[in-house]
């Protein structure tokens, strides 16, 4: 098996699991999530995965699992896909809900980014990696609690592509600029036809993709859709 490292945060049943599975054919995939029996059947599914059980948010337990994980050895590909959100305008927004979701989104980026990068640096390569959404770039009235702290882990994501970049290490945002096919947006969104949902595995397969361009042909904002979305 490939001892290269891929770390993937935000192991959830959709784009989580599909990124596990896609790049575990080239990689030997860290997963981190907070939910234990996810990641104990991704165990038995994808062979060499190793599972963390660690909610991002809790800065200690994120910084135990880090050092767990570099003990392993230097991650070649870092993917941030977990994320925290939830409805409200400004006028309802609860305070609390949005300071998680900075926790989630930004924060912890931040410290893996610190860790990761600079023996990433060292090994004269890496791939760094934030799935997002649209959210990032406006706000929307009901997006109160998700817009601004996905504007800063894109921001924060492109200060690190401008200072590592010339260092060999790739680092993109990928906006996902629709509803993804799980069962709770199906459920949500009866009415809507196959076509308006974007894949998990098709997610996942952009994503390795983006992380293995070509020196030459490297892209930092990628913004994904299907095809019927309205822009």
């Amino acid at each position: 098996m490939n001892q290269d490292i891929c770390v993937i945060t935000g192991v959830g049943p959709g784009t989580g699991s599909a990124l596990v599975r896609k790049f575990s054919e080239r990689y030997r995939v860290v997963m981190i999530a907070r939910n234990a029996e996810r990641l104990d059947a991704l165990v038995k599914e994808v062979p060499g995965a190793i599972p963390f059980v660690c909610d991002v948010a809790d800065p200690a337990a994120l910084q135990n699992t880090i050092a767990a994980i570099l003990e392993l050895g230097t991650p070649k590909v870092l993917i941030h896909n977990a994320v925290g959100g939830g409805p409200g305008d400004v006028l309802s927004l609860d305070p609390q809900l949005l300071q998680r979701n900075f926790q989630i989104n930004t924060m912890a980026l931040l410290h893996l980014i610190q860790a990761f990068g600079p023996v990433m640096i060292e090994a004269g390569q890496g791939a760094i990696l934030a799935t997002g959404n649209t959210a990032a770039y406006r706000g929307r009235t009901n997006f109160a609690s998700f817009a601004p702290t996905k504007a800063a882990q894109r921001i924060l994501l492109e200060s690190a592509a401008r200072l590592m970049g010339p260092q060999d290490i790739h680092v993109a945002y990928i906006a996902i600029d629709s509803a993804i096919d799980v069962p709770w947006t199906r459920k949500a969104l009866p009415d809507h036809p196959d076509d308006f949902f974007a894949k998990p595995a098709d997610i996942a397969s952009e994503c390795f993709h983006i992380a293995h361009q070509p020196r030459s042909t490297w892209t930092f904002d990628v913004v994904i859709r299907p095809f019927g979305e309205t822009w």
